[in-house]
């Protein structure tokens, strides 16, 4: 795991907030914004943060079984991982970020999770990592929990896709799934275990501040657990994913 800042620039990350937005729509701008970033057109990083209509997206590891009893519709996607939802209730964040050399993945990711982490011990809750699972989890007397889900893309140097916080979203919905394909743990939220409503805009700013100090810190986070495993989606060296 490197150490120094994530980035490879020292610029601030812009930050576009944008509301709710179509999955397509997001998925679109992403990849036009990570293209501008690599050629260089784009000469600093950005975080989307958003909300989507009710979606269900599959990453490239995706089983059958993974995919929803209901007949809901799957839109297939390029990011690692298997598969998960979008809703109302969640904060989705898309990282456009030019990684420093040598890029290291899961460093990447260790600090979108440590941010994730910190939004979450903020509102009292006890969260971390479990061994060998990405993402942002509870484990307790009550059994593993997982609230903050993280699936990514790095092409040509530079970070797609991103995070999935949930902060108050209906639950049901993971009810038609496994999700993250992951079938021996449950799903939760800020809401459900803070026993209250909590609201997608009352957390943006502390999102927004996290996310930038924990991908720059000079000092990576404790990793918390080694047992990653990285898929490639692609056969050259410039793209990979991981688990969600």
């Amino acid at each position: 795991m490197r150490n120094g800042s994530a980035r490879l620039s020292s610029e601030p990350i812009e930050v576009r907030r944008l509301g709710v937005i179509d999955y397509e729509d997001a998925y679109r701008m992403q990849h036009e914004l990570a293209d501008q970033r690599a050629s260089g057109q784009l000469d600093h990083d950005v975080l989307l943060l958003l909300e989507h209509p009710s979606v269900y997206t599959a990453g490239k590891r995706t089983q059958d079984a993974d995919r929803p009893t209901n007949g809901a519709l799957v839109i297939d996607v390029d990011r690692g991982g298997r598969i998960t939802w979008h809703g109302p209730g969640q904060l989705v964040g898309y990282p456009i970020v030019l990684l420093a050399e040598p890029v290291d993945v899961v460093d990447y990711v260790r600090r979108i999770e440590e941010a994730l982490i910190r939004v979450c011990n903020g509102r009292g809750l006890a969260t971390g990592r479990i061994d060998g699972r990405s993402g942002v989890w509870i484990d307790d007397e009550k059994g593993d929990r997982k609230l903050g889900q993280i699936g990514i893309r790095v092409a040509k140097g530079v970070t797609l896709h991103g995070f999935a916080l949930n902060v108050d979203p209906d639950m049901t919905v993971f009810d038609a799934i496994v999700p993250c394909g992951i079938p021996d743990a449950g799903v939760t939220s800020i809401a459900k275990e803070i026993g209250g409503p909590i609201s997608v805009d009352a957390i943006l700013d502390e999102v927004t501040t996290l996310v930038a100090e924990c991908l720059d810190d000079p000092i990576p986070p404790s990793p918390g657990h080694t047992a990653d495993a990285l898929d490639s989606t692609s056969p050259t060296p410039s793209t990979v994913g991981t688990l969600q």
